[in-house]
């Protein structure tokens, strides 16, 4: 549930926007992108989101369709634009982000009122984030949806500064999610706003502190750490000649939900979702190149044999 884009990428690594002259078209936003990543491994997903009523509204549609994602809670709000997310791509790790969410993003206009209940208790996994509660309505929409349903609820960091008044402000928020959230994931700088800490283990138990029951923080080229019931756990990284990174962090989400669905070990699922994450970020596009299953345990298996 929440933010939905079209990601125009540039097809040139390495050149300003400004000097760019072609760009490739695909369906963006992290937790759409998340559903997406999901749905390669096999797992039946849907999106909960909104759209403009325009032309990419309706290529969104098409994409979700064209993925296997459902789109029945996709619906449209008069009179906004989708979304478009530009970037530039200068690796291995500066990937500027431009935003045109103007001059109000559609799906910040999820209501409460308007959300299937019954479908968000069926599902064995909810999946939200903290873009979704920076403004009014989609916030009371995303903890409603958070209270309802009783099983794994995933909340991702996904701290966006641009989307905040201040960190201040989201970690208000934030604490009123985690109420109702099973596992959070987040980088140190997340975990800094969410709960006041960036060191990786001192962050994964202040969010168990908070009830959490797996805590996954992100490190970066140190990897991943997992907190929960049976101890701490880390996972190195998967080295990969990085093309652009932003579409890592939803792959390792849509891979997290499949170990969870599976009922895998924490290590087992941080080291799967971070290979999910390294295939993704050897690739320009997001959405496409979300990988499937044998493809993670390829790598995997390529890393292991090489070690």
């Amino acid at each position: 549930m929440g933010r939905v884009s079209v990601d125009v990428y540039p097809l040139q690594i390495g050149v300003r926007l400004e000097d760019v002259t072609s760009f490739g078209k695909y369906l963006g936003g992290s937790p759409t992108n998340v559903a997406v990543a999901a749905a390669r491994h096999g797992r039946n997903a849907a999106v909960i989101t909104r759209t403009g009523d325009d032309p990419f509204g309706r290529f969104v549609h098409q994409a979700l369709r064209g993925y296997g994602v459902d789109d029945r809670f996709v619906t449209a709000v008069p009179g906004l634009p989708t979304p478009l997310a530009f970037c530039e791509i200068f690796p291995p790790d500066d990937f500027p982000l431009y935003f045109y969410r103007y001059p109000k993003a559609p799906d910040m206009e999820i209501r409460g009122d308007e959300l299937d209940l019954d479908a968000i208790r069926e599902a064995k996994v909810f999946w939200a984030t903290v873009t979704g509660l920076s403004d009014e309505p989609s916030r009371s929409a995303t903890l409603a949806a958070l209270a309802a349903h009783d099983g794994t609820t995933v909340l991702d960091l996904d701290y966006r500064p641009m989307f905040w008044e201040s960190p201040e402000a989201a970690r208000h928020w934030v604490d009123k999610a985690l109420d109702h959230v099973t596992v959070a994931v987040g980088n140190q700088e997340e975990c800094a706003v969410a709960v006041g800490e960036s060191d990786p283990r001192r962050a994964a138990e202040a969010l168990r502190d908070r009830g959490v029951r797996l805590a996954v923080v992100k490190q970066g080229p140190k990897g991943v750490l997992a907190a929960d019931d049976e101890g701490v756990v880390e996972a190195p990284p998967v080295q990969v000649e990085v093309v652009n990174g932003l579409g890592a962090g939803d792959a390792f989400g849509g891979a997290l939900c499949h170990g969870l669905l599976a009922g895998w070990d924490a290590g087992r699922m941080i080291r799967f979702a971070g290979a999910a994450g390294a295939i993704v970020a050897s690739n320009i596009a997001c959405s496409d190149a979300m990988p499937t299953t044998a493809e993670v345990e390829a790598l995997l298996s390529e890393r292991a044999e090489d070690s």
